[in-house]
C-alpha cells in the first residue's frame, strides 16, 4: 500500500467523493476487510457495501489483498491502493487553475494556482515513474517561524527572495544538453491553528 496517491481520472474523484465510499477507504487503509466486514462497520447491507467496492475496484482504489472460505462462500478480503488519496487539479481540467495566468507573489490564490500545479505536476510525474519502474528525484522544506511583527515577515520575504534568486542564478544551465529542468516552488503562509483544522 502506497503512503499517498493522486487522483488524476475525473471518475475516480468522483467515485472517491461519495460519501460512502470515502468511508470504506479508510475503513481499507486500516486493513484488508471483506464486504461482511465492512457491512458491519457502516451499517449497510453487504450486497450494498460490495456494489460500493466494486465502483473503487474498477477505478483501482481498492484492490484484492486475498480470499478465504467461510462455510461454503468464498469472502475477498479488499485493501485500500494507498493510505491516503489527493485529487489532482487534472480531474477538472478545463478549469485547473494556471498560475501563468497572473502573476502575483503576495497573493493567495496565486499560491493555490501554484500549489494546484505543484500536485498536478508531482501525481503526474509519480506516475510515469511508477510505468517506468525509476525512482523520482525530488526535495521538500517543511517549517514554522513566527515573525515578532509584519516588518519582520517583510525583511525575512526579501532575504527568502534574494537568496533563493542567487542560487537560481548560480546553478541554472539553460544551455546544458544534459541538463533537465527543476521546478522551484516556495511558499511562505499563516499556520492554521488546530481550531481551523477540526
Amino acid at each position: 500500500m502506497l503512503d499517498v496517491t493522486v487522483i488524476e481520472d475525473p471518475e475516480a474523484a468522483a467515485v472517491s467523493l461519495d460519501p460512502i465510499r470515502a468511508r470504506l477507504l479508510a475503513e481499507l487503509a486500516a486493513g484488508p476487510a471483506s464486504a461482511a466486514m465492512l457491512a458491519g462497520k457502516v451499517g449497510l447491507p453487504r450486497q450494498k457495501v460490495n456494489y460500493h467496492l466494486k465502483a473503487l475496484e474498477r477505478h483501482g482504489l481498492v484492490e484484492l489483498a486475498g480470499e478465504r472460505r467461510k462455510g461454503n462462500v468464498t469472502e475477498r478480503l479488499m485493501r485500500a491502493t494507498a493510505a491516503s488519496y489527493v485529487i489532482s487539479p487534472l480531474a477538472l481540467a478545463s478549469v485547473q487553475p494556471d498560475p501563468d495566468r497572473f502573476r502575483d507573489q503576495l497573493s493567495a490564490r496565486w499560491l493555490l494556482a501554484l500549489g494546484a500545479r505543484l500536485v498536478r505536476d508531482v501525481g503526474q510525474l509519480i506516475t510515469g515513474a511508477a510505468k517506468a519502474r525509476k525512482g523520482l528525484a525530488t526535495y521538500a522544506l517543511d517549517g514554522e517561524v513566527r515573525f515578532a511583527s509584519a516588518a519582520e515577515r517583510a525583511a525575512f520575504i526579501q532575504e527568502l527572495t534574494a537568496g533563493v534568486t542567487a542560487l537560481i542564478r548560480k546553478y541554472d544551465a539553460p544551455e546544458s544538453e544534459g541538463g533537465r529542468d527543476h521546478r522551484i516552488v516556495v511558499a511562505v503562509h499563516p499556520t492554521l491553528k488546530q481550531t481551523e483544522l477540526e
